[in-house]
């Protein structure tokens, strides 16, 4: 009889194994690249080689990156075990080598900035730094402190980190600080500047935020013959240069935001202080709707007066150690609605809105201080890779040692991307995202064959990973 109809594809079981290969040649080529063998093999000589599983690691943070105790199970089935030259081991032994990465990440990093300055010559070593804070679960981490909450998780204790970058056009990072939740930013640039200042040629530009900014950081930077540039706090001096400011006596610097600038010299450094339309609008709106807040919020506390009952029970500390007894009332029974409006708005609205001011010891046009300063946020975007794409967060209950370690994973796994980036100029403006799922997509199925050797198929070559290893550096 013929066959007049199609009959399901029957799925054949078999021992082929499939998994992504583009990021293990990826981590494999910059690891011997800066010559990593040499850094990291001195701290573990005995047991299993500390390379194969520092590079199993990386790759793993650049591929599934679940947890450490995935990674174990992802880097122990065999054919990824022979990527990595490694013997079957136990998850401690991931565990341990974050331990050992952390307890020596001063003199690693050090290592590291010795290998990309011998293997790259850049063109300058201006830098930005800056600072954020990655939240923790649990409460065994000393480095673990209650502070300002960049995740907006205040609730969470937190580690705050610090991060150097060697400005446009290089973007490549070149140091890491870890400190407890509770360090700020004027503290905490001790540490981040202190671990780059002897790669930095005399006259380098370290370019930062106010959050940083204090007379003492500013000398040192001085001390050391650098220049710098950063944000300043707008105070009493400058709330004079407000009321004094007229646009039509100011440069127009950015036509399209309507910024104007004004740039005051004085003996030590120079002011550039700015307006700028646009900003004032945004200030504006976001008063507006915290006005706003504030006046629904004494709606709600009036209404619970009126109806003789207890303060909302957000509004009152929730804590079973402390004794409070309230006594409150609200403006609104004298006021209009439109009066309450205007009360909770001319409170928040400071005059200041639209305006900034940025600071330096370097004498710039306006427009190349603040074009200087905007291009800073180059860091803010290595940040959200690190958060958002390498994904060094959350952070689980460890050791202080084992933290130190996996935010040094996630900073080589940072450094790998921008590398990639700098070296093919293709990939300048390509984000971490899209070169990280081009590397994944790049698969190796292995084919078992019975009574035949293996086979090596690979598939999922796109213009992005082929241009990164090359076709044939990818088939080897």
């Amino acid at each position: 009889m013929r066959q007049t109809t199609l009959r399901t594809n029957k799925v054949l079981c078999n021992k082929n194994i499939c998994f992504p290969i583009g990021t293990i040649l990826a981590v494999q080529k910059y690891h011997n690249k800066l010559k990593f063998h040499s850094i990291f093999g001195k701290f573990k000589k005995k047991g299993r080689d500390i390379n194969g599983l520092l590079k199993g690691l990386v790759s793993y943070k650049l591929t599934e990156n679940l947890s450490v105790s995935k990674a174990s199970v992802w880097i122990n089935r065999n054919e990824v075990r022979q990527k990595f030259n490694l013997k079957k081991f136990q998850e401690r032994t991931l565990f341990r080598t974050l331990e050992i990465i952390g307890k020596n990440r001063e003199e690693i990093i050090a290592n590291i900035q010795d290998a990309l300055f011998e293997t790259y010559s850049f063109e300058h070593t201006d830098v930005n730094l800056d600072w954020t804070s990655v939240i923790l679960h649990g409460d065994k981490c000393k480095l673990g402190k209650h502070g300002y909450s960049r995740d907006y998780r205040p609730d969470k204790k937190q580690i705050t980190i610090g991060l150097t970058e060697l400005a446009g056009p290089i973007n490549i990072p070149i140091g890491i600080t870890v400190n407890a939740g509770n360090v700020n930013d004027v503290t905490h640039f001790n540490d981040t500047y202190g671990q780059v200042k002897r790669k930095l040629m005399q006259g380098s530009l370290v370019i930062f935020d106010k959050g940083a900014d204090s007379k003492k950081n500013i000398e040192t930077i001085l001390a050391d013959k650098m220049k710098y540039l950063t944000a300043k706090k707008l105070n009493k001096s400058d709330d004079k240069r407000i009321k004094m400011f007229d646009k039509s006596k100011g440069e127009i610097i950015d036509p399209v935001r309507k910024v104007y600038g004004i740039k005051y010299v004085k003996p030590n450094s120079i002011d550039y202080f700015f307006f700028s339309e646009a900003l004032q609008k945004e200030h504006l709106e976001t008063k507006k709707r915290k006005a706003m807040r504030k006046y629904m919020e004494a709606k709600e506390i009036q209404k619970s007066l009126d109806k003789n009952r207890g303060l909302p029970k957000k509004y009152r500390i929730d804590n079973e150690l402390v004794d409070v007894t309230y006594s409150y009332q609200t403006k609104l029974k004298e006021l209009s609605e439109e009066e309450a409006l205007k009360l909770v708005k001319s409170a928040a609205i400071t005059g200041r809105e639209g305006f900034f001011c940025i600071k330096s010891c370097v004498n710039l046009t306006l427009k190349q201080a603040l074009d200087t300063y905007r291009k800073k946020d180059s860091i803010e975007k290595i940040f959200n890779s690190l958060k958002n794409m390498i994904e060094i967060k959350p952070l689980r209950v460890w050791s202080d040692d084992s933290i130190y370690g996996a935010i040094l994973i996630g900073f080589i796994a940072q450094l790998f991307m921008s590398l990639i980036r700098y070296d093919n100029d293709e990939l300048k403006h390509t984000s971490t995202k899209f070169i990280k799922n081009s590397l994944m997509n790049l698969t190796v199925t292995v084919d078992f064959k019975a009574g035949h050797q293996k086979s090596y198929i690979y598939a999922n070559f796109d213009p992005i990973n082929t241009l990164i290893l090359g076709q044939n550096e990818a088939i080897t």
